[in-house]
């Protein structure tokens, strides 16, 4: 692996801005030491400090009055009594205005595929505690991999690219900033036993040791679960073991350490198609994946897949006197994707045989997949008040270390062939400081302009192969043992994308309960890795980073009577690109056009009467292609609005609610036909109750009793949430029905209805 050189202008910069953010607090006037305040998840470093007004003390997600942009805060009350006990976090955002998740296996089994904006999981952040973690060959997450929901604690969505302070690979959309538990100051030990459809079971173990040690500076929970279920779709069995553990010690009252880790391993047999078609649907039901027919590729015994994950950080906040405040943390995080799976079709009659030697019935038929990266990165957040405003400075460091291959395999014997379709090794060095000054102009405005540089560096080594990645480099493949002779055993590359993006926003309190914010702020997204994954690595014109322009206006209402916010946004997402093969067969990147998305979107709690209240949101939205050869088209996967009403009742020992969410119309391409509009999907609207009684000190050994009653997908609807085209000439029009669909279609339905009892014992 080559080592990274930095070319003089991009080391200029980063050495100024690093200096910059090492000695600016020698270059202001010293003030007097505050207390350390909160840090968010963009690094605003603001708090409210006025009474909690009645309505938004029960909010499950509401706005800020703090707020510069679009963003909706996700109670922890939401995540304790309203997702599903075997929940992943994909769960804790659901009910914020622009986004909804569907997890076809149910919640918590399986990847779900969320949306926001009507941008997919790949175009924006996810963060936990202010650090981002994606994958690095595209930036993409998975949902039931990372943190369950016991582990989260609320969370801040930001619907744009955020401030200057905002750090990520993939600000372009904005960021689902997650949030680990708070610790209590006394002990508690909590046992949860939950058991629900597909013979779910789930038992989870909490302690917190309260405060302890000299002066009770010290704290610690930790959490251990394990979960197992058949899972909604057929032979589609889950197993999922979890531990996290948070740490806190108080060295003084000027300086915080915090210590966090979490470890998950999931095994499941979801193959790598995970949709059924609708031929299949219709002669086996709306449920069926795996099969039992060992001469179908479905066959459950030939799906074999294991994800591992780490997570952990170590974080120091400190005040550092004279108005300067200092936020840090050194972390690192794993995931580690094993997977072996079967191919479209078994030849042979059907019939496999375990012999050796190549191309033999099962020889060729199964693939060994690796998808692995371990990230180790350093996030520095420093912040200074005074008498005009407040300075932010910053720098984030990553670099991340990836594996990556393919390679045919014998489905009865898991032996490989020689040579893989692809195998390759690449670093990814992200460098990002910023700056940012908020200006105060008096009490009311609020004025913050700010600048971060982004810089991507990729450094590639692919092997050769039987094609799927980069060829035999010049060798010759036998193809009757699939060995390569000659040629260049490896190719390298090198790839590096740079931003600068600025930031604009003001806010103005108008009375005390009520502000407004008006933003621009530019994000971006690097390319997924696959660009080279083209014959020789010959790519003739690079891709650029996506950029987004968002210009966006809210506002913010807090009373007793009610919580209300809302905005209105117009962003402009360019360099969407489509590869081409030039005239010496190398590889071209060229723009599609660009993606216009704008919309408006409202939130708000309204308290009624003997506990009950009202949470509404909702969202209208236009997601469209703008110039280029796909001007007019609706982007797929984006719907036309959003709708959510929930119905919450907390008296006395119970807090209970009815969540009823609709999607709108949406627009699927035909595989392999960007901006095509094939199919419409019908409106899908997705009912889920939660019901939870809590005892106060049931018996001298407990002290509290909870039972849970979870039902997701109460009114067991059915409906289409996708489509993969087979490319037939029948495959148009669906109408939320199968009616219109080719035989070969894939279909991505809503999980049957799923019910939960979990009873919770404290003590």
């Amino acid at each position: 692996m080559k080592q990274f050189n930095l070319n003089p202008c991009t080391l200029n910069v980063l050495r100024a801005l690093s200096v910059m953010c090492m000695v600016a607090p020698l270059a202001v006037h010293a003030q007097t030491a505050l207390d350390i305040g909160t840090v968010s998840a963009s690094g605003s470093g603001t708090a409210q400090s006025a009474p909690v007004p009645a309505a938004a003390k029960i909010a499950v997600s509401q706005g800020s009055l703090d707020a510069r942009s679009a963003e909706s805060i996700v109670s922890d009350n939401f995540v304790r009594n309203f997702t599903s006990p075997v929940s992943d976090y994909s769960q804790v955002y659901l009910m914020t205005p622009g986004a909804f998740a569907y997890s076809p296996n149910g919640v918590g089994q399986g990847n779900a595929s969320t949306v926001v904006r009507g941008l997919t999981d790949s175009q924006y952040l996810v963060t936990f505690d202010g650090i981002p973690f994606n994958d690095t060959n595209g930036v993409s997450h998975h949902s039931y991999v990372f943190f369950p929901a016991q582990a989260v604690g609320g969370a801040v969505v930001d619907r744009s690219p955020g401030s200057a302070a905002t750090i990520g690979q993939a600000t372009f959309g904005g960021s689902l900033n997650l949030l680990s538990r708070d610790l209590e100051n006394s002990e508690n030990t909590s046992v949860t036993g939950s058991y629900g459809s597909w013979a779910t079971t789930l038992l989870d173990v909490q302690h917190e040791t309260g405060n302890f040690g000299q002066d009770g500076a010290q704290n610690l929970m930790f959490d251990v679960q394990q979960m197992n279920s058949d899972g909604a779709l057929t032979y589609n069995a889950q197993d999922r073991r979890a531990v996290s553990a948070k740490y806190r010690y108080i060295v003084s009252p000027d300086t915080v350490v915090t210590l966090f880790t979490s470890d998950m391993d999931v095994k499941n047999k979801t193959p790598n198609v995970g949709q059924a078609t609708v031929q299949a649907i219709n002669a086996y039901g709306t449920s069926y994946l795996d099969g039992t027919n060992p001469a179908l590729p479905n066959y459950f015994g030939y799906n074999f897949y294991e994800v591992k994950t780490t997570f952990s950080y170590v974080g120091v906040t400190s005040n550092l006197g004279g108005g300067w405040k200092l936020d840090d943390k050194v972390y690192n995080y794993s995931y580690h994707n094993k997977q072996n799976y079967p191919g479209s079709s078994i030849p042979g009659n059907g019939v496999l045989t375990a012999t050796s030697g190549a191309n033999n019935a099962a020889e060729d038929t199964g693939t060994d997949k690796l998808n692995s990266y371990h990230t180790f990165g350093n996030l520095l957040r420093m912040s200074d008040e005074m008498s005009m405003g407040t300075l932010r400075v910053g720098m984030w460091n990553e670099l991340a270390n990836s594996y990556r291959y393919q390679t045919p395999q014998n489905v009865l014997t898991l032996k490989d062939v020689p040579t893989p379709k692809f195998s390759e090794t690449y670093q990814t060095l992200t460098t990002q400081p910023y700056i940012e000054f908020e200006f105060k102009v008096n009490d009311q405005l609020k004025i913050t302009p700010g600048l971060k540089y982004a810089q991507y560096e990729q450094d590639y080594i692919h092997l050769q192969d039987l094609g799927k990645g980069v060829g035999t480099l010049g060798g010759t493949l036998n193809k009757t043992t699939d060995v390569i002779t000659g040629g260049s055993p490896s190719v390298a590359n090198t790839v590096t994308y740079r931003d600068l993006l600025p930031s604009l926003d003001a806010h103005y309190q108008i009375k005390p309960n009520w502000t407004a914010y008006a933003q621009f702020a530019e994000g971006d997204l690097i390319p997924p890795t696959s660009i080279f994954d083209v014959p020789n690595a010959a790519v003739s014109v690079q891709p650029k980073a996506q950029k987004s322009d968002t210009f966006q206006i809210g506002t913010v209402w807090k009373s007793d009577d009610f919580t209300f916010d809302a905005d209105v946004y117009h962003v402009k997402l360019s360099n969407a690109y489509n590869s081409t093969t030039d005239a010496n067969g190398d590889a071209v990147w060229a723009a599609v056009g660009n993606e216009i998305t704008q919309g408006l979107e409202v939130e708000s709690t309204v308290p009624l009467f003997g506990g009950f209240s009202l949470y509404l949101n909702g969202a209208i939205e236009s997601v469209k292609y703008s110039g280029g050869t796909l001007d007019g088209k609706w982007v797929s996967g984006a719907p036309r609005d959003i709708e959510k009403v929930g119905v919450i009742y907390n008296n006395g020992g119970w807090n209970s609610a009815l969540f009823v969410q609709r999607v709108g119309k949406i627009y699927n391409d035909n595989s392999g036909t960007v901006g095509s509009d094939s199919y419409l999907i019908e409106p899908v609207t997705l009912t889920n109750l939660f019901v939870n009684y809590t005892i106060k000190n049931p018996s001298t050994y407990f002290k509290d009793a909870k039972v849970q009653l979870a039902i997701n997908n109460l009114f067991d609807q059915h409906s289409i949430t996708a489509i993969g085209g087979a490319g037939g000439t029948d495959s148009n029009s669906a109408t939320g029905s199968y009616t219109g669909l080719a035989a070969g279609d894939t279909l991505t339905l809503l999980p049957a209805r799923s019910i939960a009892l979990a009873l919770t014992l404290d003590f």
